[in-house]
Formats: C-alpha cells, structure tokens, sequence
C-alpha cells in the first residue's frame, strides 16, 4: 500500500523505515531542509539502535523514499501524521503542526485519504481535525480520520514498532478500520522478515484493539501518566527508605512479584525525562483541568519527580560538604541508554544545579555527547568514564548505560580525588565496589563504604597537610 508519513523524527523515521520493511510503499516528508537533506544523503538525524540499518535496506529495495510534505500528501492513501506537539508554557500540547496540517492536506489531495493521528494529541483532536478538514478542503477530497497512538521507547523503538504488545485504533468507520487492519497485518500475523533477530523469537500475536478516536486519544496519555506515576511511587517510596534503613530495590522486589503490580517500572533514580513522560503528564493535567476533572494526584506525580534533582544534590553536598570549587564527574547525558536524546534529561537538569553550586563539571555520554553541547555549552565534555574522572572529588551516574558497568574499576579508582561513587541510578555492584575501596552512595539505600576507602581519604588529606607544613 501506498502509504505517507509526515515528519522524520524519532516516531516519524521509525514509522516509516518499519512500515517499509514490513512492504509498504512509504514515502516520509520532512520539512527542516537541514534534516531533509541529511536523509537525503544517507545521514540519519538521530540515534537509534537497527533503525540506519531498516532505513538503508528500505531505501536501497525502493520502498522508502524522502521529500517535501507537499509530495508527501500526494503520495499515500494513507497519511500518517507523525509531527511534534510540544507543550506549551501552560502544558498544553502545540497543535500548530497538525493544525497546519489540517489546511494543507486539502489542498494537495483529492480522492479518498486516510489520515491517520500518530502524533500525542489531546482527546477530541481527531474531531477538531475532522471539521478543519472540511473547513478547507477545495478539492475532490474524501477522507477518515483515525487515532493510532505510538508505544515507541526510545532505544527500543523499531523493536517496539515490529513487536508490539498492542495496537490501538480509534476509528469511526469501518472503511478505516479495514484499511488500518490491511497496514498492520503483516504484523499482527508475524509474517514479515525481522531485521532484529536472525531467529525472530517473537511469536505471539499483537492485540489488534478498536476503539473510538477520543478513548484512543486517551490511552496515549493515560498509559505515559500512569507509567510515570509508578516512578514517581518508588521515589517517594526511597526517600522513606532513606529514613527507616531499607533497601528500595528490595522493596520494589518483593512489590513486583505482584502479578497485579509487576515490576516494570518500579526503579528508584533520580526521576523520569525525555520527551514523552514530562510532556504528557502536563498534557494530562491540561485535558482534565479543561474538562473540570480534578488530577491533583498526576500533580503530586510530577511534584515528586521535579524534586529528584534537589534531593540527590542534597546526597552529593552530605558527602563533599562544601561543593564550591569540587571536580564533578557526571557519567550520562541522554535521558536513558541506547539513545542520544537529551530533551527533558535529569542530567541536564543535574548539571546546571551543580554549575550553580560552584562546581566543576565534566561529563561523558556514549551517544549524546553533540546533542548535550547545544543545551550545556559551558561544560568540558571527555572521551571516557576515565577521562571525566581524573582528579574528581566524585562520579555521579546519571544515565544507566551498560558500558558503566564495565568500567576498570581499580583504574577509576588511580584517577580520582576520592573513591567516592553517587549512583542516580542505582545500577552498580554495591559489594564489588566496597570490596575495591570505594564510597558508594545510591537512591533509597543505606550509603556503603570499607574501612579502606575512609583510610584512603583521610590518609590522602593528611600526606597533603605533612607536605604543606614548614620544615623544622
């Protein structure tokens, strides 16, 4: 099927490069020239694992193309509305692109379209779009309008799109439900090549849910909110086990074996980011507070979460006690690992609060290191967790990437300052590094550090005070 996505950003591109492995016929506009050109020339714009590698197969099979939003709307029968809603100041969603959307596909269509809403949007959206359509349409343009939310994470996405739990489509006819049914079948039955897996270990059938627009509108945000809302749970649920002498990850152990809960999502950090959970809680909020629905609890969620950042600089300046002047390492940039999104990052948000207590940061990112530039120019970036290190009073992790897990840890150790390790993630080996000498702080944990680690430290301070006395 001939099928067109507007926007090439990370639900876009994923959308598309994934509909085109699966044999659509996708063509995906973008209107940053910048961009447009990039993909144009084989540059991906963003990073995200096996999405260059569908992209090149698809491009190079014919079944992926890329030009203007004006080409786009020509091409499909089915038009895929992948645009950016950012919130505004208030925490309303910017409907300015699907708005502009709405005069423009009218004009430069004629025949039967499918527009398809994959975009975040609040509920009611696809009944707006529906009457603006109409508004401007000065041509022979028949349509439908339906609701496909994305379930996309990021550093997960093209598996997420291949391999959903489920899809959901809001439709309010049948001829758009027939045709959305036709787009997704080859993954409903699993019938398509993987480009994941050499032996594709997914064999269970996606649930194909049908629904009105306006409940599919909602599902989007009350899946994110509620997901949030479990982060923001265990946080609040650590900094009581901070008080008592709990250990959080125990709590939540024994919590996730719950079937009715489970443990997704039940990690304790410094908080949730990106671009989807911060923007659709505040959307929510927005949606509700219009509609005289009282969500002071998803308030209390995003309260909780804004808070992380102070409490674990409370964590850092308890063990540096004068944070002015003291070398800071921050491992982590990207808002979580396997992407290079730094929007609406902890990390960020960490590092303007230590700049403003005085501190010297430098930082380290596998992926995100450019993208971090544009937001924190005045911080010097390194090639690596040891490099960040040298001469620091303290690590903080701020982003849980597996390389950190393989650090040297003795060879970290011969760099710094102090052994003193402060965990925002809670993801490093408690006991082994101990064991080595460190003094590791974490999130809703008892603070842990050997006998040798302190010795380490004093004895570091007091070879410095012998040096700097005069000689008898």
């Amino acid at each position: 099927m001939k099928i067109s996505v507007i926007g090439a950003g990370y639900v876009g591109l994923t959308t598309a490069a994934c509909l085109a492995q699966i044999g659509h016929d996708v063509f995906c506009s973008e209107n940053d020239a910048g961009k447009l050109s990039g993909l144009l020339a084989g540059i991906m714009p963003l990073f995200e694992p096996h999405l260059e590698g569908v992209v090149v197969d698809a491009k190079k099979s014919g079944r992926l193309s890329f030009g203007s939003t004006e080409e786009g709307i020509a091409h499909g029968r089915a038009i895929f509305m992948c645009v950016g809603t950012p919130p505004l100041g208030n925490g309303d969603a910017d409907l300015s692109a699907i708005e502009g959307l709405a005069r423009e596909i009218p004009k430069n269509a004629s025949g039967y379209r499918l527009i398809v809403e994959k975009s975040t949007v609040p509920v009611q959206t696809g009944i707006r779009l529906r009457k603006h359509l109409l508004i401007h349409r000065t041509r022979n343009l028949d349509y439908d309008v339906a609701s496909n939310p994305e379930f996309l994470r990021e550093g997960t996405a093209v598996e997420d799109f291949l391999h959903p739990d489920r899809i959901i489509v809001g439709v309010d006819s049948v001829r758009a439900a027939t045709l959305l049914r036709e787009i997704y079948q080859p993954i409903i039955d699993q019938s398509f090549t993987c480009p994941i897996h050499a032996e594709c270990p997914h064999h269970n059938t996606p649930r194909f849910l049908l629904t009105d627009t306006n409940s599919s509108e909602l599902i989007k945000h009350a899946s994110n909110s509620f997901l949030a809302m479990k982060i923001s749970f265990m946080n609040m649920v650590a900094n009581l086990c901070e008080t008592t002498g709990a250990d959080v990850t125990k709590v939540a152990e024994g919590m996730g074996l719950d079937p009715r809960i489970g443990s997704a999502f039940l990690n304790a950090g410094i908080g949730f980011g990106g671009f989807c959970f911060p923007k659709d809680v505040q959307a929510f909020i927005r949606i509700a507070e219009k509609s005289g629905c009282d969500f002071s609890l998803l308030k209390e969620v995003e309260k909780i979460n804004h808070h992380r950042i102070s409490n674990f600089i409370n964590k850092v300046r308890e063990e540096l006690w004068v944070m002015r002047g003291k070398k800071i390492a921050v491992w982590g940039l990207a808002f979580k690992p396997d992407t290079d999104d730094v929007r609406f990052a902890p990390s960020i948000a960490l590092i303007r609060s230590l700049l403003n207590e005085g501190t010297v940061v430098r930082a380290y990112d596998p992926r995100a290191t450019e993208k971090a530039k544009a937001v924190l120019p005045d911080i010097e970036y390194c090639k690596d967790v040891y490099e960040t290190a040298e001469g620091a009073d303290a690590v903080l992790v701020a982003t849980e990437w597996e390389e950190f897990r393989q650090t040297d840890w003795e060879r970290l150790k011969s760099v710094m300052q102090r052994p003193l390790i402060v965990d925002g993630r809670n993801m490093l080996d408690t006991a082994e590094l101990v064991a080595l000498g460190f003094h590791y702080v974490s999130v809703g944990r008892p603070a842990a550090f050997s006998h040798s680690a302190l010795d380490t430290l004093y004895l570091t301070r007091s070879e410095t005070v012998l040096q700097d006395l005069p000689s008898a």
